[in-house]
């Protein structure tokens, strides 16, 4: 793999990031409590910090990673509701945000076994730990918000 290459691989991670960053940003405008918008706010956070470790990667490369093996409450993939549909209340909030979480934990997943270079395949699989993390945080929230209504 050339190094242009593997930039632009960085690239697509990196805006795909951005764009988490800019959806977490769009749902705190929509919250209607603080609670919500902190919450947002630390995920917004999580997802800079995303940008933060792929460019690292790109000045000192991958390393050895630290890939985080989540587990799956698997509460967004029994959820047939289309995000898209949804109002902004702190239930939906929650159901777009596992979604939103569901497809980048896929998407990375699919990516590493796409790539032949461990490499690259290491930073997939980095980033899907990363993302699955995040789900799993929503699917309890919003498991924890069930039993509480």
């Amino acid at each position: 793999m050339t190094i242009s290459e593997f930039n632009e691989i960085l690239d697509f991670a990196a805006d795909r990031e951005r764009e988490a960053v800019e959806f977490y940003r769009h749902l705190q405008s929509e919250a209607k409590f603080a609670a919500q918008i902190e919450m947002l706010k630390e995920l917004e956070a999580m997802e800079m910090g995303h940008i933060i470790m792929i460019e690292n990667i790109r000045k000192n490369g991958i390393g050895d990673p630290k890939i985080k093996i989540v587990p799956n409450l698997k509460i967004s993939e029994y959820i047939s509701t289309e995000a898209a549909d949804l109002d902004y209340g702190y239930q939906s909030l929650l159901i777009r945000a596992m979604k939103r979480e569901e497809a980048s934990t896929k998407l990375y997943t699919d990516m590493a076994v796409r790539f032949a270079d461990e490499e690259i395949a290491k930073l997939f699989r980095q980033l899907a730990g990363e993302e699955a993390a995040h789900k799993l945080r929503f699917e309890t929230l919003y498991d924890e918000w069930l039993q509480n209504n």
